[in-house]
């Protein structure tokens, strides 16, 4: 169960990347570079996602898979913006995530159905 968990992770840190990376040192560039450039970082993120969620369908339902990707891009999200991007931690990142929370609750609150 704890495969699909890191994929997610570590696919997050791709796509965060390949959206928002680009921001900080490239407004200069031309977009057509910063979109291929995008579309590379986030072929790695498919090689990551994809399988996370082949593994994860057989512990999580649907919809589980969701939320749960979810906390971990405004994890991932707001570890970017504090350490990569230099922007600060706003107190709206942590009401996000109480509201995150409350989508698990009635996520899981059934249960895990596969496990």
């Amino acid at each position: 169960m704890l495969k699909p968990l890191i994929l997610l992770v570590l696919s997050n840190l791709f796509m965060t990347f390949a959206w928002y990376g680009h921001l900080k040192n490239m407004n200069g560039k031309p977009l057509i570079l910063i979109i291929l450039l995008s579309w590379g970082i986030a072929f790695f993120e498919y090689l990551l996602q994809v399988p996370a969620n082949r593994i994860g369908i057989h512990y999580f339902n649907l919809a589980q898979l969701k939320v749960i990707q979810e906390i971990i891009t405004m994890i991932v999200f707001a570890a970017f913006a504090y350490f990569y991007m230099r922007q600060p931690l706003k107190l709206d990142y942590l009401w996000a995530g109480c509201c995150l929370v409350g989508a698990a609750y009635f996520m899981f609150r059934g249960g895990i159905p596969h496990a």
